[in-house]
């Protein structure tokens, strides 16, 4: 059984901001292609979970970034999964350089949601298929909740678009971190990159849906929570830092 899946490719310009640097929401795409590359080769990939009516869901990443590559860098995405927590899968990802130095990594829970119900289901059948890898060390603890912050505040209600949403039918993981980046602004990410992020998706957002968001900024440290009728949907917490 494959207890791990690497891949390498290059940076491209799609996938990079106005500073020539690999965006965070790219990243975060690149983490999701990779998993669900392992996913596939382990028999729970997309199209085998269709058939089951069933969908893989991200409830929380956290993700550090020591350096980010720039336009034309090789980087490796290493993954793999570890030992079911309860209804949850975690999973890992590491970033190596082009010399295989890690430049960066990931903790991310995912549930399986029924595509009918729209609702968490148990691991059942798919948890069987996963590789024993409780000998391989996690490069981070499982992410822990986002704490709001202080500071400013900046609110804006607005309506999903058609390009954040993806094949189940709702807003994307990787969508929510652009929206927080673009909250920030063009001069805060300009001047500054993410340190470190992490976010918890407690209800899909569908289209249709009005979201009201919430910036809160304190120096480096800012939080970014999302609402649909007064309910929660998500929570995004980070550390910026000058860009070197």
């Amino acid at each position: 059984m494959l207890k791990k899946y690497t891949e390498t490719f290059p940076v491209l310009t799609r996938d990079c901001d106005l500073n020539g640097a690999w965006r965070p929401g790219a990243i975060l795409q690149s983490m999701q292609e990779a998993g669900g590359a392992h996913s596939a080769l382990l028999g729970v990939g997309r199209n085998e979970l269709i058939l089951r009516n069933l969908a893989w869901v991200l409830t929380r990443i956290e993700v550090e970034m020591d350096r980010y590559p720039r336009i034309g860098d090789k980087v490796t995405m290493e993954t793999f999964p570890t030992p079911l927590r309860r209804w949850f899968f975690p999973r890992y990802f590491v970033v190596r350089d082009e010399g295989g130095a890690e430049i960066g990594r990931a903790a991310s829970l995912w549930v399986l949601l029924d595509l009918t119900s729209r609702r968490m289901v148990q691991p059942g059948e798919v948890a069987a298929l996963m590789p024993d890898n409780s000998d391989l060390p996690a490069p981070l603890g499982l992410p822990a909740p986002v704490t709001e912050v202080g500071g400013t505040l900046l609110a804006e209600d607005w309506y999903p678009r058609y390009t954040d949403m993806d094949a189940n039918v709702h807003v994307n993981n990787t969508r929510y971190i652009d929206w927080a980046c673009d909250a920030l602004g063009i001069d805060a990410m300009r001047e500054s990159e993410l340190a470190r992020f992490t976010i918890t998706y407690t209800q899909e957002i569908r289209p249709g849906q009005k979201v009201h968001t919430e910036l809160h900024r304190l120096g480096n440290d800012f939080s970014y929570s999302g609402f649909v009728d007064g309910d929660r949907h998500f929570d995004l917490g980070g550390r910026l830092r000058p860009r070197g």
